[in-house]
């Protein structure tokens, strides 16, 4: 055993609210939970690999980051130039753990690409489409709205949620939601 997660102060998503409050309460819980899990871990143990994929916690911290900013400042608010890890050449960059990645500083970044998301958000309504370029090469800015993207970042952070309780257990067999 290394670490144990820390103890839960993750604000719970709204039982009833509008529906904006609703998502960026789900949204906001399940970032909470991405920090939870990766907190106490060593940068070793962030970086451990336990499946034959690239999947580690530091990993799955770089892509979360990646995908918020992805998600809200290129595709929603079309800034361009947002930087991620991954690129044509290495589309799994974003996986990669290298020698000197601090887990606390991946953290960090994470909370603030969480931060400069909310700040995208602020401006947009619901309904509001995404001005940003898709990367799919047809230029166009596809047809998704500020709702679509709250939904898929319920899923995707959920999603990773789950990966991360798994590879959190095995790592030091904390577990918890």
């Amino acid at each position: 055993m290394t670490a144990q997660t820390p103890p839960d102060t993750r604000t719970e998503p709204p039982e009833a609210a509008g529906e904006r409050e609703t998502l960026t309460g789900f949204v906001d819980y399940f970032r909470a939970t991405v920090v939870m899990k990766a907190a106490g871990l060593s940068d070793a143990d962030g970086a451990k690999r336990l499946l034959p994929s690239l999947t580690t916690v530091s990993g799955l911290i770089k892509h979360l980051a990646d995908v918020e900013r992805y998600w809200f400042r290129t595709r929603l608010d079309g800034q361009t130039d947002v930087p991620t890890r991954w690129s044509a050449a290495d589309p799994d960059g974003e996986f990669r753990v290298h020698d000197g990645d601090s887990l606390a500083e991946l953290i960090e970044d994470y909370q603030a690409a969480c931060r400069e998301s909310r700040e995208v958000l602020e401006r947009y309504d619901l309904e509001d489409r995404c001005r940003g370029k898709s990367g799919d090469g047809d230029g166009d800015a596809d047809g998704q709205n500020v709702r679509w993207v709250l939904v898929h970042m319920i899923e995707e952070t959920g999603r990773h949620c789950g990966h991360l309780d798994i590879l959190r257990e095995l790592l030091d067999g904390s577990t918890g939601d």
